[in-house]
């Protein structure tokens, strides 16, 4: 009787499927069967979230995995997790671990490594387990806050509601329009102003530079001039000028005289007045000074 009959190879077949499908889920769980790897536990009060193969992480690297999670039934607030990690790992006094979730719902196990400087943990220590808080978890301890802001936002928005409704509000927003045209034509004769400047800034430096080397012609021309002669002679017309007036001061000489005598003036001003009046009577009487005759005879 042969033994590897039709139903030995079926049973055969449907071991060696059973093995491969186990081995599969725990791959594609993400553990390892044939690895060897050190235990730890980790205790919980509330594992929410976390399960067998959730993937264990430190300092953003994948070094393990959750093996198993063990209620006691005696100890409702006693939950231990076994957890796998690479035989490298090691875990020093002061580790803890906490469940860690992301926006996507994905949840891990984060390990927060104790001093390195410590002594390492014992392969099956136990280490304590927290919940992370976690963005949902921050907010919800915001939540009092908010309470407590939301009097003072509804007396604000009530404020600016009321600052809204005030019809200065539409005037001034009309205003603002109306400053902003002038600004814009402003800005347009700006621009136009700054173009004619670009267009004559040539010229106006072609001009500049004339005008400087007109001056730099005019100080050489003064550099080369005889200041200290000229000065002198300066000083020398001041001097006549001085001692001119010092003689028109004095009664020397006619003008002084002129200036500075009462008399003289005032007979000069009489001889004027004599002189005045015989012309006047000249004009009146011209034969009594003037004889004139065809034939020589001298009026009677």
């Amino acid at each position: 009787m042969k033994f590897f009959t039709k139903e030995v190879q079926i049973a055969l077949v449907a071991i060696v499927g059973l093995v491969v499908l186990f081995f599969g889920m725990n791959f594609l769980k993400g553990l390892s069967m044939l690895s060897a790897g050190n235990k730890y536990m980790a205790q919980f009060s509330d594992v929410t979230g976390l399960s067998a193969s959730s993937p264990v992480y430190c300092n953003g690297v994948k070094v393990g995995t959750v093996e198993s999670i063990n209620y006691d039934y005696n100890r409702p607030d006693h939950i231990v997790a076994t957890l796998g990690l690479d035989a490298d790992m090691q875990l020093p006094q002061g580790t803890c671990a906490e469940i860690a979730s992301d926006l996507l719902g994905n949840v891990r196990l984060e390990l927060r490594l104790g001093d390195m400087t410590a002594s390492r943990l014992a392969v099956g220590d136990t280490i304590m387990g927290a919940q992370q808080a976690g963005v949902m978890g921050k907010a919800a301890n915001m939540v009092p806050q908010i309470e407590k802001m939301l009097p003072k936002l509804d007396s604000i928005l009530a404020s600016v509601n009321a600052l809204l409704a005030d019809p200065t509000i539409g005037h001034s927003l009309h205003n603002i329009e109306d400053i902003t045209a002038g600004l814009t034509t402003t800005a347009a004769g700006l621009n136009q102003l700054t173009a004619s400047l670009n267009h004559q800034l040539p010229v106006l430096m072609s001009k500049a530079t004339g005008v400087m080397a007109n001056a730099d012609t005019l100080t050489r021309t003064l550099n080369e001039m005889n200041l200290a002669a000229t000065m002198a002679k300066v000083d020398r017309t001041l001097q006549n000028v001085e001692q001119m007036t010092a003689r028109l001061d004095s009664k020397e000489g006619t003008v002084g005289l002129l200036l500075r005598d009462a008399e003289l003036y005032n007979n000069l001003n009489a001889t004027m007045a004599h002189a005045d009046s015989l012309m006047i009577d000249f004009k009146a009487h011209p034969k009594r000074y003037i004889h004139f005759s065809v034939f020589g005879k001298k009026d009677k």
